[in-house]
C-alpha cells in the first residue's frame, strides 16, 4: 500500500482529517478505540488504498465472479461526505481475477497524482503462454482509465500476482514472477521480472530479471512492489529453490530499479505453495515491510539512511495468520493488520495489533469476523494518530 508519493514528513498525516467520520465506523469493544473499521464500498473485496498530497483518499476494489470480475475505483476528498461514483478500471469486462487472494489489483500514486493499477488478467494471452500481466493508468484529469496493456513480452506462465510502484519523478515499475519460454526447471527456474517506465507509464521497456542470483519463485505466491520518496525501489516475493526453500525475499534498488540486491530473507522450509502475500508502506521512520512465514505474520523497518533491515517483529499469539498489511503514523507507531482462518473459497476474521515506536506490542489490538472469501484488509493512518482499516 502506498500512503503518498513524496517525503514522509508531510502529506496524509497532516491532511487526512475528518473524511472517515462520514463513513460507518465499527467499534469492536463498544468503547473509544484508536482503530476504526470500515467496510469496502459497494460490497467490494480486496481493497487497496492510498492518500495523495491533497488528502484525497483513493481506493480500488474487486467485484464480480472471482475468476473473471472487474476492478472499480472511487475517491473521496477530505471535505467530502461520501465516496465518488465508482469507475470501472478495466476496459475489458471480466478481465480481472480474485481467485487465490493474491492476483488482484495493486494501486500506486505517481507524479501529479496519476493513478497506476496492475493486476493478473483472467483470460489467456494471445501472445504468450498463460495469463497476461495487465497495467493501466488514469488520464490526466483522473476521470477515466486508459485501456489496459499486457506488459509481458519475453516471459510466460504468470501465476502469482504482480505489483506496481511509482514515484513523483515519473518512474513506474511493474513487477511479477514468471519464466522465460523453454523453462524446464519448474518453480526453481522462475524469476522476478521488472518492467520500467520513465514517462509516467506511457511506455515501458521490456521486462528484465530483477536479480541475477537464481532464487526461483513460489509460483502462486504474490509480489509486492514499492517506491519511496527518495527514489529507492523495494520488492517482496517468495523464493522456491530445491522445492522446499520458500524464503521471503526483500529486494532493494538504490538506483531507481536499474539494479536490485537482496536486503533480507526470512527462511521457511515448505514443500508446498502457501499462496501468501506481503505489504510495503512508507512511514515516518522509513519503509515498513510485512510478510507471512509458517502461519505467522511479521514486519520489519528499513532504515531510510542505510536501507538496513531491522530484525523481524511478530504479534503475540498464534493462529493461521495470512495477508498482512503494515502502516505507520506520524508518532512512529505501527499497525499490523492480517487475516485469520481464511483459505481456498473460505473467508475468516480480521485481526490487528498496534506497536509503539520501539516495536513493542501495545494493548491496542482486536479481532472481528467478516473477511469475505478471497479478500484481505488495507489500512491508513489518521491525523489524530489513530488508524482506519478497510476490509
Amino acid at each position: 500500500m502506498k500512503i503518498h508519493s513524496g517525503s514522509p514528513g508531510c502529506g496524509p498525516w497532516v491532511l487526512l482529517n475528518l473524511w472517515f467520520l462520514s463513513l460507518l465506523a465499527v467499534s469492536v469493544r463498544g468503547e473509544a478505540t484508536r482503530v476504526t473499521l470500515l467496510r469496502t464500498p459497494d460490497g467490494g473485496i480486496q481493497p487497496q488504498v492510498a492518500v495523495d498530497h491533497k488528502g484525497v483518499l483513493h481506493l480500488v476494489y474487486f467485484k464480480g465472479e472471482p475468476k473473471a470480475g472487474d476492478i472499480f475505483y472511487v475517491h473521496q476528498p477530505p471535505d467530502a461526505e461520501k465516496f465518488s461514483e465508482p469507475i470501472r478500471v478495466n476496459r475489458q469486462a471480466g478481465s480481472a481475477i480474485a481467485t487465490g487472494t493474491i492476483r488482484g489489483a495493486h494501486l500506486a500514486l505517481g507524479r501529479n497524482g496519476r493513478l497506476h493499477v496492475a493486476w493478473n488478467g483472467s483470460k489467456s494471452s494471445d501472445t504468450h503462454t498463460g495469463m497476461p500481466m495487465l497495467y493501466t493508468r488514469s488520464n490526466e484529469a483522473g476521470t477515466a482509465f486508459e485501456p489496459e496493456r499486457d506488459l509481458m513480452t519475453c516471459t510466460a506462465v504468470l501465476d502469482g500476482g504482480g505489483s506496481v510502484a511509482a514515484d513523483d519523478q515519473g518512474n513506474v515499475y511493474v513487477l511479477w514472477h514468471g519464466a522465460r519460454p523453454g523453462n524446464t526447471n519448474g518453480e526453481a527456474g522462475r524469476a522476478l521480472f521488472v518492467a520500467r517506465s520513465a514517462d509516467d507509464g506511457k511506455t515501458f521497456a521490456p521486462e528484465t530479471r530483477a536479480l541475477s542470483t537464481p532464487t526461483g519463485a513460489c509460483a502462486c505466491c504474490g509480489v509486492r512492489a514499492f517506491a519511496d520518496g527518495a527514489g529507492n525501489v523495494f520488492a517482496l516475493y517468495r523464493a522456491a529453490t530445491e522445492m522446499v526453500n520458500r524464503d521471503e525475499i526483500l529486494l532493494v534498488s538504490r538506483n531507481r530499479g536499474a539494479d536490485f540486491e537482496i536486503a533480507n530473507r526470512h527462511p521457511w522450509k515448505l514443500q508446498a505453495c502457501p499462496m501468501s502475500s506481503a505489504s510495503l508502506a512508507e512511514s515516518k521512520n522509513g519503509v515498513l515491510a510485512a510478510w507471512e512465514t509458517a502461519g505467522q505474520v511479521y514486519f520489519a523497518r528499513i532504515s531510510p539512511d542505510t536501507l538496513k533491515v531491522s530484525p523481524p517483529i511478530s504479534p503475540p499469539g498464534s493462529a493461521s495468520r495470512k495477508h498482512p498489511a503494515i502502516v505507520g503514523n506520524d508518532r512512529g507507531e505501527m499497525l499490523l493488520v492480517w487475516a485469520e482462518g481464511t483459505g481456498w473459497q473460505r473467508g475468516g476474521a480480521l485481526a490487528w495489533q498496534l506497536f509503539d515506536a520501539n516495536g513493542q506490542a501495545t494493548n491496542e489490538k482486536g479481532r472481528v469476523d467478516g473477511v469475505p472469501p478471497w479478500s484481505f484488509a488495507s489500512a491508513l493512518p489518521r491525523a489524530d494518530g489513530g488508524f482506519v482499516i478497510f476490509y
